[in-house]
């Protein structure tokens, strides 16, 4: 009687791992994902523009999507055209997007206040451009462009919007084009983009200026920004990790590598060095 008990657990922890083995692979023998029989929604899209959300709209009135006060500022923000930088990261990914038609558009931003509510960045991004009729290119972009809406840093940005990539088009992208402050290009071109060692040939940055009236300011605390992710590139400890907690009032699990179980490993790494394990661009 207990050896038929052993076998018969045997056999379900056999036929669990099994479940779950066949659960992590997304891809059919034409390369494409699949739930439930269904093809991937943009599997025929190969190229990623992502736009870096910085806020949550908190407005019933879109036309006043460039007043501050449409939107949920944190003290550093609350500056004179800081809302038109948002509007101007939106369009610029329009813009980017439209000239390329293999190119799917991503806004990444979570959850990340709580004053403003459960309502994501990327989500306010979206809903701004479609208020705004996609600023004359709805036929052309409206139908690609899609939301990640579990970000907290821009580290997340970048990472999240490449698994979300694979997850909608059931493969990764060929290249990757950043949409942000230009006085981040340093580091989404370089800090993150090694941390993720996505190659630099296709890689872009699409980079706009901050507000005039804290772009002395916008230097001198991304240096700082910078200076933590060379020491923390992955932003898994210290003050990093602790402004990912403070940026998640919700709670939200995060639903990722589920979508890309091949970068798995380099969801979980954390380390001062860079990952050196296999990933899907190498």
């Amino acid at each position: 009687m207990l050896v038929a008990v052993v076998l018969i657990c045997f056999g379900l922890l056999v036929g669990f791992q099994l479940i779950g083995s066949r659960s992590r692979q997304l891809l059919d023998s034409n390369g494409l994902e699949m739930y439930g029989g269904r093809p991937a929604p943009f599997a025929g899209f190969s190229n990623l523009v992502m736009v870096a959300g910085h806020a949550v709209f908190t407005s019933a009135n879109y036309v006043n999507a460039d007043a501050e006060s449409s939107w949920w500022l944190e003290t550093y923000q609350q500056a004179a055209g800081q809302a038109q930088t948002f509007v101007d990261h939106i369009r610029a990914g329009i813009k980017e997007a439209a000239r390329d038609p293999r190119a799917l558009l991503m806004f990444s931003g979570g959850e990340t206040r709580r004053e403003a509510g459960p309502k994501s960045e990327a989500q306010s991004y979206w809903a701004v451009a479609d208020a705004a009729d996609w600023y004359g290119q709805a036929a052309s972009v409206r139908g690609r462009a899609v939301t990640e809406e579990h970000a907290r840093d821009s580290f997340e940005n970048l990472l999240f919007s490449v698994c979300r990539f694979r997850e909608l088009t059931g493969h990764y992208p060929l290249n990757i084009t950043v949409v942000s402050y230009a006085f981040k290009e340093g580091r989404f071109a370089s800090l993150h983009r090694d941390a993720i060692a996505f190659p630099a040939s296709r890689f872009f940055y699409v980079g706009t200026p901050a507000a005039e009236s804290v772009q002395t300011a916008a230097r001198e605390g991304e240096a700082k920004v910078a200076a933590m992710y060379k020491e923390d590139p992955y932003g898994c400890n210290g003050a990093l990790h602790e402004k990912r907690l403070l940026r998640d009032p919700y709670r939200r699990r995060l639903p990722y590598p589920q979508g890309c179980p091949e970068m798995e490993a380099l969801f979980t790494y954390c380390g001062p060095r860079l990952y050196q394990g296999r990933l899907p661009w190498d």
